[in-house]
């Protein structure tokens, strides 16, 4: 029989977390560094963070990577939950990734194709496994810089549209990895049940070992051994080889 908790966590070794982590700080820089506005009196430029469109680019990019937190720890009592949570998620980062491609359109520009060499240089990077065993926070943060280096050539480019297209591939990315994990989540539920059906099992579990050690008379009419059974009078002994042999006994 399986767990009754699954495991939970592990979240930091996902490629998924990885990307998160990489799209939401790559918001908030590309929203201090393009999204800007005209000082009236001194011509100087300067960002807003409570404007509006900064507001909410940055509120889907960290939605996207704390849902992935929230379900994975989640998982060890609902994986209902976790499969809701992966999928907020993965809702997250389309509404950011549309933000992106309208940040794009509005410079009278198109997204790139994936045929271009730019969008195939950029899915072609291959993400490292993370390596790390116990000193998660710092070393999964790290590896996280290490894998955001690898897209730096199109990530620090002066060109905004140049940044926001790698973000609209990056975001694309982990959102069909967030695919396979929701599909994933869901067949572990379909082989081993969610928590309430394990606690549910665990409990018949531990009725019948209970009636397995419980004291028990012999049959009156076949002197094998009799289980305790219940009817709508209340409880009884009744044959174990019962339909053939329908012996009974008081409790």
């Amino acid at each position: 029989m399986p767990e009754l908790f699954d495991k939970h966590g592990g979240f930091r070794k996902l490629h998924t977390f990885t990307l998160a982590t990489i799209v939401q700080l790559e918001t908030l820089r590309f929203c201090r560094r393009f999204l800007t506005f005209d000082h009236r009196e001194t011509g100087t430029k300067f960002y807003d963070p409570k404007g509006r469109q900064y507001d909410q680019m940055t509120q889907a990019a960290r939605s996207g990577r704390q849902n992935i937190i929230e379900g994975s720890e989640r998982s060890s009592t609902s994986k209902d939950t976790e499969m809701k949570l992966t999928d907020v998620a993965r809702a997250s980062l389309s509404e950011l990734r549309g933000d992106y491609e309208i940040f794009i359109l509005d410079r009278q520009q198109l997204p790139w194709s994936v045929h271009s060499p730019e969008a195939k240089a950029v899915n072609a990077i291959s993400l490292d496994a993370a390596p790390f065993t116990d000193d998660m926070v710092h070393e999964s943060a790290k590896h996280a810089l290490e894998q955001r280096k690898k897209y730096a050539r199109w990530l620090d480019a002066d060109d905004a549209v140049v940044v926001a297209n790698a973000m609209l591939i990056i975001i694309g990315r982990a959102l069909n990895m967030l695919k396979s994990q929701i599909q994933a989540q869901g067949k572990a539920f379909e082989e081993t049940g969610g928590f309430s059906e394990r606690l549910m099992a665990k409990r018949l579990e531990a009725r019948e070992g209970q009636k397995a050690t419980e004291p028990s008379p012999e049959c009156p009419q076949c002197s094998k051994p009799m289980r305790r059974r219940k009817s709508v009078k209340g409880d009884f002994w009744g044959c174990t080889t019962y339909p053939d042999c329908k012996g009974t006994r008081p409790v």
